[in-house]
């Protein structure tokens, strides 16, 4: 185990699985992680390895014996029947049979229907009432003199989910963790490997699961097929409820005006709706109608009297188009029905998440180390919808005086979830509050700049806040908009940027270098997740003309370390004359454990470039001292490298026909600076 993972184990006992073990007992059963995780939780909580293996034994045993493939029901029917009683794990819903006045339960893959549940189960547990719960029953049969009664008897149930936990002790060993560590136990926790995820693609996870935190919290992710967007509210909790886009009634989600039964938004804290994207869906305008009086005003009428509810609506569907595609030709709402794509309903977001931005998941991706049973997460998650921490920046930052409400409600509902799932003790520093604000303030900006091209009644906002004491503001930009200014601002005119953020990059990179006929000094910064990038825009034209370079990194030991070196090696290759020679050297460290390997890539570099005129070797710093990276060309040029070669973040390399392997600029950027300094 790691030493996270001991850390975790340590603090934690009993309330923590292994990830990777929700694979090995699901086969072939359609059922989600929550109700598996449940058992392992009961069986395979702990960090001894001969534990684990029973317990995994015992849960299979559970699922063969109790749940119900829809494929074997009339096996499981006779069981039950000859047996007089059997235990089965199954999708419960329940109706109100109102001529006879009582309650009648139908099991989903079992297929049976019309079994008695009393009334105090249903106070106990009123989800039933709506699209039914996965709960472990006791169910029985008898032989009855009446043809019309219903032989199948519920003599118990249990629904899937935590019964009690200790706040208290949460927050205690919460104390226990770093930021850092904290953000990696929730990314195991939802089942991802941090490793593979930069601080802000973290965040982009993390912040799916502020529905469940966060009452009436308004959130939409659009962007690529593949990138798990559906997934944290179709298997992460038991309090959310994922619904195809155009299979909801306004009686289902809202109210029944002949029943009066209260529809999804009464019962879920989370009510997404999946497929949400399509021009040529065509929704009901009284679902739309009454949506966005729910989103606005947490309450909603339909003639008979008004009603609140607390549940938090999501959006999640794919896109068509690239991103500058879609900043260019329209707008980042184009994929929506028309009905929505309306700028009442779009003003009532509290959060875009930029789908572009997450990597479709790859099977590297999934974490093997310790996370939290999702079940107690979602407890937790659900408690601490009780508590407000919209206001824990107002001591270090405000925020600028002409954002408007809607706006500031907003910002304050993205900041008070991610406080509560980073921060729940409410230990933060200034610098973790400012990352969260800024984060929250962007994804804000990203609806209010698109509905500004949609409406143009909309006026412009500057987003950003400023620090306490201090007038200068510092302004907020999305991602894309520092990637694609040309795009971003239709009318081809950037908002003024008087006052701009001390994290604002400068102009995109390959960009400033492509219009740059003079090199001159400069100093780049390039955001997380940024696109966009490569060497030969980068460096290239910072190493055109050189006949003797140096190469300074400790790092060229690990595979895609040596295979950025030669991807740098191509850039010098491509802007020298072809006949001409350029001597490179490396200096770097050799690897303690593995430096037959690193010599190996070494060798195989040397060789393979030397048909493209260039000489290349290098040296091991035998102290073992050197820390700084940077390339120095004997044409004046020196290059100070913060992250050396190692800009990129993980692709997949055993991809041949994966367009990011094979052109750097599709790849997804580390957060990195770099300067170009004249050498004398």
């Amino acid at each position: 185990m790691s030493e996270l993972d001991n850390k975790i184990n340590e603090h934690f006992p009993g309330l923590v699985v292994r990830k990777d073990l929700v694979k090995i007992v699901k086969g072939n059963a359609i059922v989600p992680s929550y109700v598996l995780e449940y058992l392992l939780g009961q069986y395979c909580a702990t960090a001894d390895e001969e534990s684990i293996k029973s317990g995994i034994d015992t849960v299979k045993e559970i699922l063969r014996k109790h749940y119900v493939h829809r494929n074997e029901a009339g096996l499981v029917k006779s069981i039950i029947k000859e047996k007089g009683r059997h235990k089965v794990i199954d999708k419960i819903s329940v109706a109100l049979n109102d001529k006879a006045g009582v309650y009648e339960a139908a099991f989903s893959n079992l297929g049976v229907k019309k079994i008695l549940v009393d009334s105090n189960t249903i106070k106990k547990h009123p989800k039933l009432l709506v699209s039914g719960v996965w709960c472990i029953a006791d169910l029985e049969y008898e032989v009855l003199d009446d043809p019309n009664a219903s032989p199948w008897v519920l003599s118990s149930i249990k629904p899937i989910q935590l019964s009690h936990f200790d706040y208290d002790g949460y927050i205690e060993a919460r104390k226990k963790f770093t930021t850092d560590e904290w953000i990696d136990l929730l990314m195991q926790s939802i089942g991802f490997n941090p490793e593979m995820f930069g601080k802000r693609s973290k965040l982009l996870q993390l912040v799916r699961l502020i529905p469940y935190c966060e009452r009436n919290y308004n959130v939409i992710e659009l962007g690529p097929k593949g990138t798990g967007k559906s997934h944290i509210y179709s298997e992460f909790s038991p309090h959310g409820i994922l619904i195809s886009g155009g299979e909801v009634t306004v009686p289902k989600l809202f109210v029944n005006n002949n029943t009066g039964k209260l529809g999804l938004v009464g019962y879920w804290d989370a009510v997404a709706f999946d497929e949400f994207a399509g021009k040529q869906k065509r929704p009901n305008k009284a679902l739309v109608d009454i949506m966005k009086n729910y989103m606005a005003n947490k309450s909603f009428s339909r003639g008979v009297e008004t009603l609140g509810a607390e549940a938090s609506m999501v959006f999640v569907g794919n896109t068509q188009h690239t991103l500058p595609y879609m900043l260019k030709h329209a707008d980042l709402f184009d994929e929506l029905p028309e009905a929505y794509h309306d700028s009442a309903f779009l003003d009532r977001l509290h959060f875009y998440i930029p789908g572009w931005e997450v990597d479709i998941i790859r099977g590297e991706m999934f974490s093997e180390g310790y996370g939290f049973v999702v079940d107690y997460l979602a407890e937790i998650l659900r408690t601490l919808r009780n508590h407000d921490f919209s206001q824990l920046y107002v001591d270090h930052f405000g925020l600028l005086s002409d954002i408007s409400t809607r706006d500031r409600d907003s910002i304050n509902k993205t900041f008070s979830g991610l406080m509560k799932i980073l921060f729940p003790h409410e230990e933060a520093s200034e610098k973790d509050i400012e990352e969260l604000l800024q984060f929250a303030i962007e994804g804000r900006k990203r609806v209010k700049d698109q509905l500004m091209r949609i409406d143009q009644t909309y006026e412009p906002v500057r987003f950003g806040y400023t620090r306490q004491g201090k007038k200068e503001p510092i302004r907020v930009k999305t991602l894309e908009e520092k990637q694609y200014p040309q795009h971003y601002h239709k009318d081809g005119v950037e908002e003024d940027e008087s006052g701009a953020d001390d994290f604002a990059d400068s102009e995109p990179a390959q960009k400033q270098a492509a219009k740059e006929d003079v090199l001159k000094e400069k100093h780049l910064v390039i955001q997380e997740n940024q696109k966009g990038i490569s060497f030969d825009d980068l460096f290239g034209p910072y190493l055109k003309g050189a006949t003797k370079i140096t190469i300074t990194d400790p790092y060229i030991r690990l595979f895609h370390q040596a295979r950025n070196l030669m991807e740098l090696l191509e850039t010098i290759a491509k802007v020298k004359p072809d006949d001409e020679e350029v001597e490179v050297t490396l200096l770097t460290v050799e690897d303690e454990f593995k430096g037959e390997q690193q010599k190996e890539y070494l060798m195989q570099i040397q060789e393979n470039i030397w048909g493209a005129g260039i000489k290349f070797s290098w040296e091991y710093d035998e102290g073992n001292t050197i820390h700084a990276r940077h390339i120095v060309t004997d044409h004046g040029w020196k290059i100070l490298l913060d992250r050396g070669l190692d800009i990129f973040q993980h692709y997949d390399m055993n991809q041949a026909f994966a367009i990011n392997n094979r052109m750097q600029k599709y790849r997804s950027c580390k957060a990195f600076e770099v300067t170009f300094l004249p050498v004398v």
